[in-house]
């Protein structure tokens, strides 16, 4: 069997090794890595260890030569056994090496969340995938990853991924939640339970936005909800986009952390204590944009078709906007009717602007999407009529 060949790695040059490379072949593996690197202009030569069952002394030489020929490697898809004998030798401390990543099914597990950077099943009783949908997401795993241990550091209870898998052709980050069931879960087992749950539900969320964070860490909702004021123009009448883009304009600049995707999907409870979930669209800014987004979840998306709520939150439209109408009334600490209508309308303006952005890039040829789109867009021309500041 050839133990070389030549194959690609994130769309560039790479030389795949299969096999064992022992002192019986190591001078022909020498030989058909400079054959296929002749006329190539490689300065990093990575090497695909997928199929290496084992490399002795005689190869690890081959890659000593290599790397005194001026060349920098880098070997992925390392299996456990060869990158034992790598870092046992030191070639783990001479070349980037990154180790293959085990494969998991999710065939007949059950899904407990998604959103729009990837899907979470569960495993079994004592773990939790969370599968991407970008096939190329390593770096955004990794960037969740960064921003889960921040987040922990800060004293927010986060679920932080212990490992990286293979789910297919994607990749999925692994946790380990032993017994932990989301509120949505929770709610669902004893509805008579609902006031303690969102109670949970909402301490929790004030424990996020009570966290400072220092300038710079993560990125600036206001930011993001300027963007969607933008995209309108030429959707909306110009008065109406420019008012909405002077109202997200006036909201303060705050360093105070926001979740991003805050709903009882997203915050699992293990041993009566939550964790948070999810956390790749943690950012910084006022709570109106945070109590926007979790408008959508439980009121907002599904107002077209209930069936829509039902499929993203797993409520019923009844029980859902009963969640969305306590976590008001706990979050803001008041029975202050008006007041709560006057908050939950400025939510509703940023909800409704980044759902009619959302429906015109997805859906906007579909039935269903034009019919949402007239809904959004009738939704805010009556907000902004009455709504003149996004703060509380």
């Amino acid at each position: 069997m050839e133990n070389v060949s030549k194959t690609t790695y994130k769309g560039d040059f790479a030389i795949a090794l299969q096999g064992q490379i022992d002192t019986a072949n190591a001078a022909t593996v020498e030989e058909s890595i400079k054959n296929l690197l002749e006329g190539q202009e490689v300065t990093l030569l990575v090497l695909d260890a997928q199929n290496l069952r084992y490399i002795s002394s005689a190869g690890l030489r081959v890659l000593l030569r290599l790397l005194k020929s001026g060349k920098k490697l880098k070997m992925v898809n390392v299996s456990p056994e060869v990158y034992e004998i790598l870092e046992v030798t030191g070639f783990s401390e001479m070349i980037t090496v990154e180790k293959a990543f085990r494969e998991v099914s999710i065939e007949g597990c059950e899904i407990i969340g998604q959103g729009s950077n990837g899907i979470v099943y569960r495993l079994d009783p004592e773990t939790i995938v969370k599968v991407y949908r970008n096939a190329d997401a390593l770096e955004e795993m990794q960037r969740e990853r960064e921003i889960s241990r921040k987040a922990f550091v800060l004293g927010i209870p986060t679920a932080i991924p212990y490992d990286v898998v293979r789910v297919g052709d994607k990749f999925g980050t692994v946790f380990e939640l032993l017994n932990a069931r989301s509120i949505t879960k929770l709610i669902l087992a004893e509805p008579e339970k609902l006031d303690e749950y969102v109670a949970v539900f909402v301490d929790t969320l004030k424990l996020i936005h009570n966290t400072a964070v220092q300038p710079g860490q993560l990125p600036a909702m206001k930011t993001v909800a300027l963007d969607w004021a933008d995209f309108l123009k030429g959707h909306l009448p110009d008065s109406q986009q420019q008012k909405l883009h002077e109202l997200i304009s006036a909201v303060p600049d705050h360093d105070y952390m926001l979740h991003g995707d805050y709903h009882s999907n997203n915050v699992m409870v293990q041993n009566g204590e939550p964790l948070l979930i999810d956390m790749d669209t943690l950012c910084v800014g006022h709570p109106v944009f945070e109590l926007a987004s979790t408008f959508n979840a439980y009121v907002g998306f599904g107002e077209i078709d209930p069936d829509v709520t039902l499929r993203f939150i797993k409520l019923d439209r009844e029980t859902a906007h009963a969640v969305w109408n306590k976590l008001l009334r706990l979050y803001l600490n008041t029975e202050d009717e008006e007041y709560i209508r006057s908050v939950a309308e400025k939510a509703m303006v940023l909800g409704y602007t980044r759902l009619l952005r959302r429906t015109i890039r997805r859906e906007s040829d579909t039935d269903y999407g034009k019919a949402c789109i007239a809904h959004y867009k009738q939704r805010l021309a009556e907000l902004l009529e009455r709504v003149d500041t996004l703060v509380f």
